[in-house]
């Protein structure tokens, strides 16, 4: 049985400890602090089995502020997700909020929103989190069910609120979740404010008393279900965006459609998407519907897997016979497509195909709603990563294409720049599956992205007969075929990871700023690099990088001289290498087959001179 917290203390009082001060002094505050009786006890067995290596990696390295917050495995520990850990960031929060905004009024007006999924723990952190806000004479919105991650931002803009968190670790494994945060703006946290954010933490760890206390939820006038107030009118907004006709054209379509929650929060609201666009209901894959944190079907939360992970969606498709499928990762804020083909089996679309698709939806979309529009105001954004699809529609119907660094947070904040500056921003997209159509939520957006491409699907096949393999084709004959491959390698020693990029940028004899300048004995030469890590880039002038540079982070872009474009970086929520490649066809290449056969080429060569993966003890992605 585990003791209680005073218990403890007066254990560790009386133990002789590891002998490390700093370690001892660690394991002192955690006992202290933590209030949480399974973390605590697992911290005192580690004790009590002198376990000092685990104890040092738990408690003397602390998670910090990463991709718009903190994602990692539920345990106990500084560097893990837990009771502790999120009152600490919830209490740095809530001081950095007061000090960007320090008029009350604004505290018990505005208030701040908090969502979750339907992880382990993620109710429970959202309510100790809101507990520190009440505690500071906050309003809080806190929704009272589970949501779709896009409602926490959509929320925000409703309800000018001052910031907003998600409790989710979006697609990772059961045992991890995050805590997601958005500023003022809708838009995930940026420089300075995750610095600014992650400083606060610090400056404020020793938990109150109070922030465990579950009584300041009680009848508490100051805290309020924002669900009503914001739900219908986000469904309302997609509606609108929508012409007549193409409501009608749902309505009438014989298109079928099966879809999968993967085991998240994303049915009830791609029901309700469905049911408010007029579109004809979905064939849900029942064993994926409801939100379970044990994922039981699938070992892979995440759609971006793609037949590893929709073996089920598929199965439910060809046994009703439907022709498109549409998944949802467990936070619903990604959206994987999939389509039969003439021979029955299912073609999945790439992230960067599903872009193509929705970015060509976006202009036709506008073009039916403002007939008589400047185009030339309009904007499409993808990150560094993505395909140049776009930039090739954009020189071709002439509006304007901005790149941005990879990650919603830095798309959903160009946006706003670029409405500020009176621009229509129509679409922006990741290849990581991630979709923004219109600008009604200022970050990746499954649930909308579900009722537009099922929409485009049924435009398709009703005005154009044509089904969306073959309008993926009509767009690479008319703006030139875009063949892209992107995958990773895993790598779990930082080290490791570190000294293969070292050696890239110090290749000529461990020169600084000397890249590789060709593969396979010199068969593809480099034309030029840009190091965002470091800020270097070989095509400017003064050899500097335009877009923005983080040395947290490691991403270098070689462009070659044959028109191929690889990025390979690390990734900010799991132990991953990536690399993403696009060979980018002119309309009048008309040998596809050629282009990706020596994209594939050169891309394997890429992977083994530059990563070395037998050498440095990689593992492959299993495809």
């Amino acid at each position: 049985m585990c003791q209680s917290g005073g218990q403890m203390l007066c254990e560790i009082k009386n133990m002789a400890l590891s002998g490390d001060p700093e370690l001892d002094g660690e394991i002192r505050k955690w006992i202290r602090w933590d209030k949480c009786a399974s973390t605590a006890c697992q911290i005192m067995d580690a004790v009590r089995a002198k376990d000092w290596d685990t104890l040092r990696k738990r408690l003397c390295t602390r998670i910090s502020f990463g991709t718009a917050g903190l994602r990692a495995c539920m345990r106990a520990g500084f560097d893990s997700m837990n009771e502790l850990v999120v009152i600490q960031t919830a209490q740095g929060l809530c001081e950095y909020i007061k000090e960007q905004y320090p008029d009350p009024a604004d505290w018990s007006g505005r208030g701040i929103v908090f969502g979750y999924d339907g992880r382990y723990n993620s109710h429970r952190f959202a309510e100790l989190s809101a507990i520190v806000f009440l505690n500071n004479d906050f309003k809080v919105w806190l929704f009272k069910r589970y949501v779709a991650t896009p409602m926490v931002p959509f929320a925000i803009l409703r309800l000018q609120c001052l910031a907003g968190v998600m409790v989710t670790a979006s697609h990772n494994p059961k045992e991890d979740n995050g805590y997601k945060v958005y500023w003022t703006n809708g838009a995930q946290i940026i420089p300075p404010h995750d610095e600014g954010i992650q400083e606060s933490i610090l400056n404020n760890l020793e938990p109150k008393g109070s922030s465990w206390d579950d009584s300041a939820m009680c009848s508490n006038t100051m805290l309020e279900d924002p669900y009503d107030i914001v739900v219908p009118p986000y469904f309302d907004i997609l509606k609108k965006q929508l012409p007549c006709t193409s409501l009608e054209a749902n309505g009438r379509c014989s298109l079928s459609f099966t879809y999968t929650a993967m085991h998240g929060v994303g049915y009830a609201f791609v029901k309700q998407a469905f049911a408010r666009i007029n579109l004809k209901p979905f064939i849900s894959v029942c064993e994926q519907q409801e939100p379970d944190p044990e994922f039981p079907t699938t070992p892979m939360p995440n759609p971006e897997e793609g037949k590893t992970s929709l073996d089920l969606s598929i199965k439910t498709a060809k046994a009703n016979s439907s022709q498109i499928i549409l998944a949802n990762d467990p936070d619903a804020d990604r959206l994987a497509v999939a389509e039969v083909r003439e021979d029955g089996s299912y073609k999945l679309f790439s992230g960067n195909e599903v872009g193509a698709l929705l970015g060509w939806w976006s202009l036709e979309l506008h073009k039916m709603r403002e007939p008589d529009c400047d185009v030339s105001n309009c904007v499409m954004i993808a990150s560094t990563v993505s395909s140049k699809i776009l930039r090739a529609m954009a020189e071709r119907e002439g509006f304007q294409f901005f790149e941005t660094l990879t990650g919603f947070k830095w798309m959903g904040n160009k946006a706003i720049e670029l409405q500020q500056a009176g621009k229509t921003v129509l679409f922006a997209f990741e290849e990581a599956i991630g979709f923004m159509v219109g600008t009604t939520v200022l970050d990746k957006d499954g649930v909308s992205a579900a009722g537009h491409l099922a929409t485009m699907a049924c435009y398709l096949r009703c005005k154009l007969c044509m089904t969306l393999q073959e309008k993926l084709r009509d767009i690479y004959e008319t703006y030139g075929f875009h063949t892209t491959v992107s995958s990773y390698v895993i790598c779990r020693c930082p080290p490791v990871i570190e000294q293969i990029f070292e050696r890239l940028r110090t290749w000529d004899e461990g020169k600084a700023d000397t890249y590789p300048t060709s593969i396979l004995n010199g068969e593809y030469e480099i034309e030029n690099v840009r190091d965002l890590t470091t800020g270097f880039d070989s095509s400017t002038g003064d050899k500097k990088a335009t877009l923005p540079t983080s040395s947290s982070s490691q991403m270098i872009t070689f462009t070659f001289k044959n028109g191929l474009v690889v990025t390979l970086r690390t990734s900010g929520t799991e132990p991953k290498m990536k690399y993403y490649a696009e060979m980018c066809g002119k309309p009048d290449e008309k040998n596809w087959a050629k282009l990706t056969n020596t994209m594939n080429t050169m891309v394997e060569a890429i992977v083994e001179e530059f990563y070395e993966p037998s050498k440095n003890g990689l593992q492959r992605r299993k495809e």
